[in-house]
């Protein structure tokens, strides 16, 4: 466990600079001038920049190496950083996040890499623990950093760089040798609707709540009233519901059916995101509570609905099954934060939960027609908490989903 501690500093720096940069983003901009929907076009073209990265990552780490590849990444990142205050308009910022979003997707590629070339069957479930617990850890820090850092400044986003860059130094700085490169994964997103229509659409709903939530939320928070060190705390508890929520939903979602557990977690969804909208007038500790428990209802969907899919899958098909459902989330990511933004202008903060809501209405319904369509499989997987980090989390989480 010791040899992978660069790789799991440099996950954490990483989350610190990348998960801080978009409620950043969001507060820098409503400071200086730009539109909601402008605001909401940042969080889309970040994710947009991830899917670029899930799928080229692979590709330049066959060319170049592990260590070269995350370099490159990392100085992408640094540049849309730096360059932010230096061009104030709204599209510029775009294409930086774009930038943003192709680092995060490149370097937990290269790290995901890494770690599964040198986890053995013995350590691997204590790496996976390590790994997931240093993720959340360093993303729930990240919404806490815009308490501190001041909208639309340098210093804001050169520690933010600075930050970004650090997560270069555990990993080339290693003596751990180098891993050979794994074979890029097929993309192929209609084997994920293949094996579970109803898992396909839950990822979607998936990313419809969280990239709208984590990318919009800070305009939400400022349109109910809340400082931004207030706000850091609203991101802040959506992300500890969610981390707390894994355990008791996995733990329901292998003991009974997941289409069940799915349709329910939706139908409470739709219930926090009413109590969210509702407790408006009831002070800053309401609204921290309804996002809690907004973190629970919606975090786990994503792995509940990638357990569903591999139900139905073989194990040679795990990697391309898990990029599939990270094909569909990275979709529903892309398009929900502009989305969001366009409602909030048009109808008040309250549209973005209520297009949330609707979201998961239709999930409800579409489970409840999945269900009627085949039986539960007799063969399950486990449960298995799924980061959405890149396209090989599926060679890390395969061998786990077939131990029982």
């Amino acid at each position: 466990m010791i040899s992978f501690s660069a790789l799991f500093l440099s996950v954490l720096l990483l989350q610190l600079s990348s998960g801080g940069v978009g409620p950043l983003d969001a507060l820098s901009g409503l400071q200086l001038g730009f539109t909601t929907g402008q605001i909401g076009l940042l969080g889309s073209a970040h994710f947009l920049g991830f899917f670029i990265g899930c799928w080229w990552a692979p590709r330049l780490m066959g060319s170049v190496g592990h260590s070269r590849a995350f370099a490159a990444f990392t100085a992408t990142g640094a540049i849309g950083l730096l360059a932010h205050m230096m061009v104030l308009d709204p599209y510029a910022w775009a294409l930086m996040r774009v930038a943003s979003g192709l680092c995060v997707a490149g370097c937990y590629t290269v790290i995901e890499a890494w770690l599964q070339a040198k986890v053995t069957n013995e350590s691997r479930g204590r790496a996976m623990g390590s790994y997931r617990v240093v993720d959340m850890s360093g993303s729930l820090v990240a919404q806490l950093l815009i308490g501190v850092l001041s909208p639309a400044a340098y210093v804001s986003y050169n520690l933010l760089a600075l930050l970004c860059c650090a997560a270069l130094l555990p990993l080339t700085l290693t003596r751990v040798e180098q891993p050979e490169t794994p074979d890029a994964p097929r993309l192929r997103p209609m084997l994920a609707v293949s094996r579970s229509p109803l898992a396909a659409a839950g990822v979607v709903v998936a990313a419809l709540s969280s990239a709208s939530f984590r990318m919009v939320g800070p305009v939400y928070g400022q349109e109910v009233g809340l400082v931004p060190g207030q706000i850091a705390w609203f991101l802040a508890a959506f992300v500890l519901g969610g981390a707390l929520a894994q355990y008791p939903v996995g733990w329901l979602a292998d003991k009974y059916d997941r289409r069940w557990v799915l349709i329910w977690l939706s139908v409470a969804a739709v219930a926090s995101s009413a109590l969210t909208m509702g407790v408006q007038g009831f002070g800053t500790a309401g609204v921290m509570a309804s996002a809690l428990v907004f973190g629970v209802t919606t975090f786990p969907i994503y792995s509940v609905a990638a357990a569903h899919a591999h139900d139905f899958a073989t194990p040679a098909e795990r990697v391309e099954l898990s990029a599939a459902l990270m094909f569909f989330f990275a979709l529903g990511a892309i398009a929900a934060p502009y989305a969001a933004s366009l409602l909030i202008s048009l109808y008040g903060p309250a549209a973005m939960f209520t297009m949330i809501a609707a979201g998961h209405v239709v999930l409800v319904v579409f489970g409840l027609t999945r269900m009627r369509a085949r039986p539960v499989p007799k063969a399950r997987t486990r449960y298995v908490y799924s980061p959405r980090t890149s396209f090989l989390i599926g060679r890390l989480t395969g061998r786990a989903r077939d131990k029982r």
